[in-house]
């Protein structure tokens, strides 16, 4: 760092630990920190640059959603030049949906990834760095926990996906906070943080008034779930190799056997061979799995389900939903003129 006190040799092995813990192998390449401007990311960037090692790259996006973006991505822009990391800003036009929503926060991160992802290839950097950090885990953990989440939601923010990595997951909030204090740095305040229409921020204070919470144990038990995750992955990826068959364009697999976790990852599995794009609803997914169970069939978005002869689930395109002809459609009456006087017409 240029101008920036040293960060202590305990806490720069400790991030060097987890950083390679999350990285494995692959620690030495090329990094690209998701640099908002904010405290997390701000110590995130510190301690990259305290730990260092070349090959490291900032970004700042700007959704377009609040004009002091701008600035904010100037500032950002001067904190990495301190530590001598390269600093660009990238801007887009947020997506009118993401996925099945069109709610803003889904809707900016969706277009916060696409960037980093594009500008990540653009420079040949192996990593994507996010500062999630523990209190973010349990934050996410008791917003799913409220919307009764599975074992996949309830995993909470995973670690590593793809090439995103996140090696704050057993930092504390308040920690990181004190890594950008004690470097003198004043970051920049997110007003979304403490507004309560979003969801996020009305769980961050209730959580802050709850003091027998430990977000680090929080933390762990998430990564126990994802291991957990992982391993059902796996064995899903087994057992299809084994148990779906795909001829004339349809799948089939027998999975009344399974326990119903693995009939439900079966099942998806399957959906997903037919219509690569489905991303069905969990409870979608679990009146199919009755219906199948029951002997009956249905349609799941662009896939048509039953049982095949021999107890199989069978899985196949649906058929085009037929358009209406001019004789289908209900007759309406004739249109009548109204007349114009007494609504401010003339």
């Amino acid at each position: 760092m240029k101008d920036l006190p040293k960060l202590s040799t305990d806490m720069v092995e400790r991030f060097e630990r987890d950083w390679r813990a999350v990285a494995g192998e692959a620690h030495a390449g090329l990094v690209l920190i998701a640099l908002s401007g904010g405290g997390d990311s701000s110590a995130l960037l510190l301690l990259f640059a305290a730990a260092g090692r070349g090959g490291v790259f900032a970004a700042t996006v700007d959704h377009g959603i609040r004009p002091e973006a701008v600035g904010e991505a100037v500032r950002a822009g001067a904190l990495a030049a301190a530590c001598g990391v390269p600093h660009v800003a990238l801007a887009g036009v947020l997506p009118d949906r993401s996925e099945r929503t069109a709610n803003l926060s889904t809707r900016a991160r969706a277009l916060r990834y696409r960037l980093l992802e594009e500008h990540a290839d653009a420079i040949g950097a192996r990593w994507i760095v996010t500062a999630h950090h523990a209190d973010d885990q349990l934050e996410t953990m008791t917003m799913r926990l409220a919307r009764g989440a599975g074992l996949r939601g309830l995993s909470g923010i995973r670690a590593r996906q793809g090439r995103v990595a996140r090696p704050l997951l057993g930092w504390r909030r308040a920690e990181l906070a004190a890594i950008v204090a004690g470097c003198g740095v004043v970051p920049i305040a997110d007003p979304s943080n403490g507004d309560d229409r979003f969801d996020r921020a009305r769980v961050r204070k209730v959580l802050a008034e709850v003091d027998w919470l430990d977000a680090g144990a929080a933390s762990r038990s998430a990564g126990a779930l994802a291991q957990a995750e992982e391993a059902i992955g796996w064995m899903v990826d087994r057992l299809a190799g084994e148990r779906c068959r795909i001829e004339d364009g349809q799948v089939r697999v027998r999975a009344d056997d399974l326990p119903a976790e693995l009939r439900r990852r079966l099942v998806e599995h399957c959906l997903g061979q037919i219509d690569p794009v489905a991303a069905p609803r969990g409870a979608d997914v679990g009146r199919a799995l009755d219906r199948l169970a029951s002997g009956a069939g249905g349609t799941l978005g662009g896939v048509r389900y039953d049982v095949a002869a021999g107890g199989e689930w069978r899985f196949r395109p649906a058929p085009p939903r037929r358009a209406h002809r001019p004789s289908d459609l209900p007759s309406t009456p004739p249109l009548v003129p109204l007349p114009l006087t007494g609504i401010g017409l003339s």
